[in-house]
């Protein structure tokens, strides 16, 4: 399989590629199916062209034609969805349902698919769970890509992140996605499941585990 600097996993039934893109430095993920040549982008975040090329790139993920078939948004924030337009021609898009009807407002497209928590996303050889974590926006949604006999990956927009949960507006906000991060990811997985932020680099459950309660106390 070539190597591509794009490139961060190579796992047992698919690749996971990852582009930093615009002033923002946002992450774009692109999930490969090796079987079925079937991909899966999460958050269209900027300069569509870099996307395309990631795309290109892999092709050399799979013998197969590669498709993509979806694009999946974490938030409605809108340094995550400004090349949305331009990728999702012809593809389902997916958001979460109470992100859906914002971002099809500031960008002008239809998201296909509302998605609530506990939902799953499935194409032909790629399946996503998917877990609502409410505060940094009320629709913010993190995509779980399960792998037997390894750790698990979840892409969790800007909910998450190595060192604290994303910005809140509010006391309450913040109380809420510290409950739901806390309480749907920190005791639902272990500790060497991998998290792929919305901006910066990947970090583990088990890294970021002992830093909860000061998370909590301050406030942020």
């Amino acid at each position: 399989m070539a190597t591509d600097s794009s490139l961060i996993h190579d796992l047992p039934a698919i690749t996971v590629r990852r582009i930093a893109v615009s002033e923002m430095s946002n992450n774009v993920y692109l999930l490969t199916a090796k079987k079925s040549g079937v991909q899966v982008l999460i958050d269209a975040a900027d300069d569509a062209e870099a996307i395309r090329a990631m795309l290109a790139a892999a092709a050399a993920d799979t013998p197969c034609a590669p498709q993509l078939r979806a694009v999946l948004t974490t938030h409605r924030h809108w340094d995550h969805v400004r090349a949305l337009s331009a990728v999702a021609q012809g593809v389902e898009t997916a958001a979460g349902e109470d992100d859906a009807h914002a971002v099809e407002e500031a960008q002008g497209v239809r998201i296909d698919r509302r998605l609530a928590h506990g939902d799953l996303v499935e194409y032909d050889g790629i399946g996503l769970d998917v877990i609502q974590l409410r505060g940094h926006t009320p629709g913010s949604v993190a995509f779980v890509y399960p792998v037997e006999d390894g750790p698990t990956h979840i892409f969790t927009g800007d909910s998450l992140f190595p060192g604290g949960v994303g910005k809140t507006d509010s006391d309450a906000d913040f109380a809420s996605l510290i409950d739901d991060v806390e309480s749907r990811l920190f005791e639902a997985f272990p500790d060497d499941t991998v998290i792929h932020p919305g901006h910066g680099d990947p970090t583990t459950l088990g890294a970021e585990r002992p830093q909860l309660a000061q998370w909590r106390e301050r406030g942020w």
